[in-house]
């Protein structure tokens, strides 16, 4: 069996919304320019009167043998890489050699060991594991020895929502824990930048939620990548008392001596790494004692095969292995073939898996806050595109 077509699939459409899908953005490490820390914008798609429009794109890789392996959605510049950059080192080869394939990949891209072209080679792995789950007639997570578990929690991880109006947060709150859901991350919207102003007020959003949901029950708290260790030192003192779970991305991650620093001073586990690359990257959180939690995106550190390898070494160390949710279908297949002891829960991003899932006929999202195995063949990324206002094939 051969490779014979590596297409990038665009599709447009609406996501329905009552009101602006995205309430309030979060903190962000260029809030420490004032003219960008007002900056009210948004990603994934555009705000329209009729709802978000949303422009995305699917790698298709097809065979000789009439088998087709899909992932996605990801952005334009991702699906240009995967076009430009590694189509031609995939046309006319062995689709089930996938570690001869991404290893091929990885070194080709000499100035590509991490960021978009990273994203790109994910991207291409996460296909060809929905292409081998087919070629078998199998769901991935079988392939990789699930599942460990009929359900799998999933937390409620509420980026997008309202942040300031703690009245809205408080409302929220209740309404996620009452849906099911076992846990939520909410998500700073200050910084060092905000001054003492800025501190009190996340600090009030975790006394609200903790006020809110009661004591026996997880709370979360994002800081991506945009404080610093003096602050978050701050920070976690004043709130130390409401029992996070955990704190996530509290420094930019090439700052690993901040992260071994922080996780040495404070009582508060330390979460992060969504932002790192390859078992490489991962390694050096691992091996300095900087996270207590390790979170590879499937869609960002190298695809479903790399962070097979993360999480081998991670829980080696006896780390935890939570991925970030950029994708529920991926994510969901690699969560089944973990140990619930270092998996325990799977994010479900609320606001992006309605913007990520908008073209699947199968979208996953928890029923009571629990996830279940599907037995489909491969990752579950059959297309609907009855949302579409078009299906072109791009970059051919």
């Amino acid at each position: 069996m051969r490779i014979t077509q590596v297409r990038l699939r665009r599709l447009k459409g609406t996501l329905p919304t009552n009101g602006d899908l995205w309430e309030e953005r979060l903190v962000r490490p260029l809030d420490v320019y004032p003219e960008y820390r007002t900056l009210d914008d948004h990603e994934g798609g555009v705000q329209q009167p009729g709802g978000f429009a949303i422009t995305t794109y699917f790698v298709e890789i097809e065979t000789d043998e009439g088998l087709l392996g899909r992932a996605g959605p990801v952005p334009e510049t991702v699906a240009w890489l995967v076009a430009k950059e590694l189509r031609p080192r995939l046309l006319g080869r062995d689709p089930i050699a996938g570690e001869k394939l991404w290893d091929q990949l990885h070194r080709s891209q000499v100035h590509g060991r991490g960021g978009q072209p990273m994203l790109a080679i994910s991207a291409v792995d996460n296909a060809l594991w929905d292409l081998r789950g087919k070629w078998l007639g199998q769901p991935v997570y079988r392939l990789l020895g699930g599942p460990t578990r009929d359900e799998l929690p999933a937390y409620a991880s509420m980026l997008g929502f309202s942040v300031q109006d703690l009245d809205r947060v408080r409302e929220r709150a209740v309404e996620f824990r009452d849906r099911g859901y076992r846990a939520q991350k909410w998500f700073f919207r200050h910084g060092p930048a905000s001054g003492y102003e800025g501190l009190r007020a996340n600090v009030a959003l975790v006394r609200t939620l903790r006020e809110a949901v009661g004591e026996d029950y997880d709370l979360m708290f994002d800081c991506w990548q945009a404080m610093d260790a003096t602050y978050v030192t701050e920070l976690a003192s004043r709130i130390a008392e409401y029992r996070p779970r955990w704190l996530e991305e509290v420094v930019l991650p090439d700052r690993i001596d901040g992260y071994r620093l922080l996780r040495q001073r404070l009582s508060i586990p330390l979460a992060g790494a969504e932002h790192e690359y390859t078992r490489w990257g991962f390694r050096r959180f691992v091996d300095t004692g900087a996270l207590d939690v390790l979170q590879p995106d499937l869609y960002w550190c190298g695809g479903l095969s790399e962070a097979l390898k993360i999480a081998a070494y991670g829980t080696a160390h006896d780390l935890m292995v939570i991925p970030h949710g950029h994708s529920a279908t991926a994510t969901l297949h690699f969560s089944l073939a973990q140990s619930p002891a270092h998996t325990p829960y799977q994010e479900d991003l609320v606001k992006w898996n309605q913007v990520h899932q908008l073209f699947l006929a199968s979208p996953v999202n928890p029923v009571a806050g629990l996830l279940t195995p599907s037995d489909a063949p491969g990752l579950g990324m059959d297309l609907d595109t009855g949302p579409a206002e078009a299906d072109d094939i791009v970059f051919a």
